[in-house]
């Protein structure tokens, strides 16, 4: 069970699949900076920045709202407590809307900023820093799934660290 949740983990970092639920723990162990990297050359050692981790939720809004579907909420739950771990209680976030292809890209943007808003409100109602977050509307521009531009799996919020 715990290699699959990896897994899906995995593959929601490769773009391919959104996490529809998991602990605290297993989001902070996502979110939270890998060891530092170093790299050494001709007698020399470098630290490494680390590449933004992303993480590709499946969080439901009521139709054509900014409205969160309440099944939604505990997901939402579990990523504001891993926000306020000790592992990533000082890393800043992009909180990014997505919408499907279907509709006007200028109205599916607005409706993205509006969901990527909604998240941070609700974030910081439990209290996570809303300077820590940004949100970002990405309408159609970044499908998940670009052949299939009506999947669900297009509607999501796109979690990135920023530090």
């Amino acid at each position: 069970m715990k290699y699959l949740l990896l897994l899906t983990l995995l593959c929601a970092q490769a773009g391919a699949q959104t996490i529809r639920s998991a602990t605290p723990q297993e989001l902070a162990d996502q979110l939270a900076p890998p060891a530092t990297a170093t790299t050494r050359s001709l007698g020399s050692t470098r630290n490494l920045a680390p590449a933004p981790r992303k993480l590709d939720l499946m969080i439901n809004f009521e139709f054509n709202s900014a409205k969160l579907q309440p099944a939604s909420k505990p997901l939402v739950a579990a990523l504001a407590e891993a926000m306020r771990s000790e592992r990533v209680k000082d890393i800043h976030f992009r909180v990014e809307g997505h919408t499907d292809g279907v509709g006007k890209p200028e109205y599916n943007l607005g409706l993205s900023d509006k969901r990527a808003q909604a998240v941070v409100e609700y974030l910081a109602a439990l209290g996570v820093a809303k300077e820590r977050l940004v949100p970002q509307g990405k309408g159609d521009t970044e499908l998940l799934l670009p052949d299939n531009p009506q999947a669900m799996e297009n509607r999501r919020v796109r979690i990135t660290t920023l530090d």
